[in-house]
């Protein structure tokens, strides 16, 4: 049987047929405004290439930019109700005290305080109040909210509150969506309960999306199972991307650094990702993308659920080239999708990056002499800028003097030199589709990270509760039980806690469902 891995780009969409290990047919097609007419002409045009027939195909793996875009520019979010079980503690700074006001507007900024919460051990800060929580309910019901969020203290180690909170909503509310704290943020109150509002309200994009891609595989012809792309390099089914919808942010770059190392066989490395737009930088640790160790700020808003470690700049190979001598500027502005009419090369009247190479020699494509137009002094000032641009960002996600490679992928990764200070520059076959790639090996995980009392268990019962809590996150996601194992694991004692409080951070992988 074989998988199709898609991924929506800004400027592309790419899409890749497999049969196990091997690559039999890699499209890009340009991203349409709807989107799914990209995805659709795209997954056609890998059909023909391939002859495979449509029967045959097992499972579709998509990787999208819908949902962080949403955030990005404020559009398609729902009003939610934040409820924080906190009282008598942690009001001093109420949900939402962060975020940018045309942010907290599209959400509708509504918020309520209530009874609960833990201590770092477990210990109750007080308990629920039934009635409180009724009043609560009514409200949100009188403001016509179906959104809900809902957040306390500490509940990552302890989720019980939270648990209880929603029932008794969801008894007054039986029509609310409901997003929890302690199934997508880490510790931190305030950036655990910002990733859970803006998952709330983002539910309602989720399932239109969902059943949009379900619409465009069926349009194509294909009836078989789909995947959407999670951030650390892994898969969700589609009822779990209905519930966690902001998993697919830097969905991406995650794509990228897992293609390319599929692609080159090397599992630790720096990737630079360039598109037609943006490059993207970041690392590979034992195959997987490094995750990013603070909060991230996404949309202007501070968040601390999982994200890949990844460091943008605003070249790609639409990018603008403007002015000469030292004025000159090299983006932010990109020509971007249009670059086929727009680029010299192509026929237009636009300056890129794209037509630096190839005035260079270092490309042959389209029409050589436009870009040699430019000038031999103005071409080499450009591509010195653009290789300090590289270097910068790849020095940035250099976190030892080890001498790893660099893995070029992207359609804009003509853009790349052979080398980079003392690291060389590796391009692997079906480089500009690896985003693809990555998508189509995707696999499905179970993550957790918790502080557990060794005063009342010992360190090894505290792995084995997280690992079976990670393992029944990826059962649910659509795992495989019996294709489970272990990535990743640490245990960190707290000193400055007492109880003999350790945080344990775990993450096992499975093979998804034929």
């Amino acid at each position: 049987m074989f998988r199709i891995g898609v991924d929506v780009g800004g400027t592309n969409t790419d899409a890749v047929i497999m049969d196990g290990d091997t690559i039999l047919a890699g499209v890009k097609s340009p991203t349409t405004e709807d989107v799914m007419g990209g995805v659709a002409e795209s997954i056609t045009k890998a059909l023909e290439q391939s002859g495979v027939p449509k029967n045959q195909v097992s499972s579709v793996m998509i990787g999208t930019t819908h949902f962080v875009n949403a955030v990005v520019e404020r559009r398609h979010m729902e009003r939610t109700a934040a409820v924080r079980l906190c009282l008598p503690a942690a009001q001093c700074l109420p949900p939402m005290v962060d975020w940018p006001d045309d942010m907290r507007d599209a959400v509708g900024g509504k918020f309520w305080l209530a009874k609960g919460g833990h201590e770092f051990d477990g210990r109750e800060i007080s308990p629920l109040d039934m009635t409180e929580l009724d009043t609560i309910a009514a409200e949100i019901g009188a403001a016509g909210i179906n959104s809900i969020a809902i957040s306390s203290v500490f509940s990552p180690v302890n989720d019980k509150m939270e648990k209880i909170a929603m029932e008794r909503l969801k008894e007054r509310l039986p029509q609310a969506d409901f997003t929890l704290s302690s199934e997508i943020g880490r510790l931190g109150i305030l950036e655990r309960e910002n990733a859970a509002i803006m998952n709330a309200s983002l539910r309602g994009l989720s399932r239109k999306t969902v059943s949009a891609f379900g619409d465009a595989l069926e349009n194509v012809g294909l009836s078989c199972p789909y995947y959407i792309t999670q951030n650390d390099g892994t898969l969700m089914n589609r009822d779990f991307v209905q519930a966690y919808p902001v998993l697919t942010f830097a969905s991406g770059p995650t794509n990228s650094m897992r293609g390319a190392s599929f692609l080159s066989g090397e599992t630790d490395a720096i990737v630079v990702d360039v598109g037609g737009t943006t490059t993207d930088v970041g690392a590979l640790v034992k195959g997987f993308p490094r995750q990013a160790s603070t909060t991230v700020d996404v949309g202007g808003v501070r968040t601390n659920f999982r994200m890949p470690d990844v460091y943008s700049i605003a070249l790609g190979g639409g990018t603008i080239i403007d002015g000469d001598g030292d004025a000159m500027t090299v983006g932010p502005r990109s020509v971007g999708y249009r670059i086929l009419q727009e680029a010299l090369v192509f026929g237009g009247e636009t300056t890129t990056t794209t037509d630096v190479v190839v005035g260079l020699g270092l490309e042959d494509i389209g029409d050589v002499d436009k870009a040699k137009s430019i000038g031999g002094e103005r071409l080499n000032r450009a591509k010195s800028k653009i290789d300090e641009m590289i270097v910068n960002a790849v020095e940035r996600m250099r976190v030892s003097p080890a001498p790893i490679p660099i893995l070029a992928v992207g359609g804009g990764s003509i853009l790349m030199p052979d080398q980079v200070g003392d690291l060389k520059v590796i391009r692997p076959e079906h480089f500009s589709v690896a985003n693809a790639v990555g998508a189509a090996i995707g696999q499905i995980s179970g993550e957790v990270d918790r502080i557990f009392s060794l005063a009342s268990i010992t360190r090894e019962d505290a792995l084995a509760q997280a690992r079976k809590e990670a393992t029944e996150k990826a059962i649910a996601a659509g795992a495989q039980p019996d294709s489970i194992e272990l990535l990743d694991q640490e245990d960190v004692p707290l000193a400055y806690l007492p109880g003999d409080a350790t945080r344990i951070r775990l993450k096992v992988v499975g093979s998804m469902h034929d």
